[in-house]
């Protein structure tokens, strides 16, 4: 997980699609800040007339276990941060098992308590923000990011990730641009998570203006 600001970033999260196709050939992605994935419950496998699961069942027995290994983590963490409140590291931690489960709410909640202690982490502050654009909250997202920037301006993950919810969230096609405009400034090499340069994206997404 992220946990200070010289971490490299090399995880994402999957994007909707851009009005208008302005990146539809990309799969460009939500950079995170590490690698999550994210387990969902056996809500989504077929069930026969019966009641029993008709496919995939080798993959809700793995996602049942994956859960179950996700709640014992967080009641082990819940634990110690009973003895523990303040706990930074912990309490990100914590984040970051409700961010892999997909609990949008409670990971803001554990991460907004790590930042009340440690206020200057990044990484954290950027997941705060992927959380909140899960949440469907993109503008809250972007000021976690600006936060972010504010603190490391070199901090690339936060650049991109704030052009990615102005772009794909809040629609604004020349705030995304100018967002990974000054990405580029700081790195000229920046690359988006499919190998394609930043600049590159941006010449594309100003010729289909």
């Amino acid at each position: 997980m992220v946990e200070n600001n010289e971490t490299t970033n090399k995880g994402y999260v999957k994007k909707q699609t851009l009005t208008g196709a302005v990146l539809l050939s990309l799969c460009i992605g939500f950079i995170a800040g590490t690698v999550y994935t994210s387990f969902k419950l056996a809500s989504d496998t077929k069930v026969s007339q019966h009641g029993n699961v008709a496919a995939g069942n080798d993959q809700a027995e793995e996602q049942h276990d994956h859960s179950a290994e996700f709640a014992a983590k967080i009641l082990q963490l819940e634990q110690h941060l009973e003895k523990n409140p303040k706990d930074a590291d912990a309490l990100a931690h914590l984040g970051h098992l409700f961010f892999d489960s997909d609990q949008y709410v409670n990971a803001i909640d554990a991460y907004k308590k790590s930042l009340a202690i440690e206020p200057e982490k990044t990484g954290v502050i950027t997941d705060l923000g992927v959380m909140y654009r899960r949440n469907k909250q993109p503008r809250k997202a972007i000021e976690e990011f600006d936060k972010a920037i504010l603190l490391d301006p070199s901090f690339e993950t936060a650049r991109f990730n704030k052009g990615v919810v102005l772009l794909h969230d809040l629609n604004d096609v020349e705030g995304g641009i100018k967002a990974w405009e000054e990405l580029v400034a700081q790195n000229p090499m920046a690359m988006a998570p499919n190998g394609e340069s930043v600049d590159a994206l941006i010449q594309r997404m100003k010729k289909q203006q």
